[in-house]
């Protein structure tokens, strides 16, 4: 074998590697299905510094999705229901590559920004870190969620295409209801969300 096969063969195994780590970045995980449980928890995901800003959503957007939590955390609150917010950290090697290359490198672990944006900061029960775009992928938010006897999650935060979309299919997947509060989500591309909305919807969750 001469060198520049050697290096076709290195790109193509590291090529397929990165391709593999982008693949769990954004596949829904499955889980065991729940037995039926009697509570109900607000969770929002990746309401960041890192993303909670002009380059992502406008003010006006913001401003909606702002108004809809404060809303929700309050009925969860007057409910004694819990509140768990989700953040986003790239961590381990091939997922901190992935969000260099796909991510502009945002929200990789130890990096600026990946805290809870301030008008979230102290709303959350629980706050819980994530690697991937589907919040169950770790298993800790399933243990959480057993605990504390949850069976229907109410779903607000960024991005509806992506993070928010992946959790609520791994939400279906493991049997939870699931609403997914639309003045309370915010999507980067214009209308993006809705045939998700949809497809979701058609596998069970309810749009409020």
């Amino acid at each position: 074998m001469d060198y520049t096969e050697g290096a076709t063969i290195f790109v193509f195994v590291v090529g397929l590697w990165l391709w593999a780590r982008a693949r769990a970045v954004v596949r829904p995980s499955q889980g065991s299905k729940i037995e039926p449980r009697p509570g109900t928890a607000v969770l929002l995901v990746n309401l960041q510094e890192v993303f909670w800003n002009d380059r992502h959503y406008d003010a006006q957007t913001r401003a909606r999705v702002e108004g809809a939590v404060a809303r929700e955390v309050a009925l969860a609150q007057q409910g004694d229901q819990p509140v768990i917010a989700l953040r986003q950290e790239f961590s381990g090697l091939g997922f901190r590559l992935v969000a260099r290359l796909l991510y502009r490198g945002e929200a990789i672990q130890g990096g600026p920004g990946t805290g809870l944006a301030e008008p979230f900061v102290g709303i959350a029960d629980h706050v819980l870190v994530k690697s991937v775009q589907d919040g169950f992928e770790s298993g800790e938010l399933d243990v959480v969620l057993r605990v504390l006897r949850v069976g229907h999650l109410r779903i607000l935060g960024l991005d509806g295409e992506h993070d928010v979309a992946k959790t609520a299919q791994g939400a279906l997947n493991r049997g939870f209801e699931v609403t997914l509060v639309g003045d309370g989500i915010a999507t980067a591309r214009a209308k993006a969300f809705e045939p998700v909305a949809e497809a979701l919807g058609g596998q069970g969750a309810r749009i409020a």
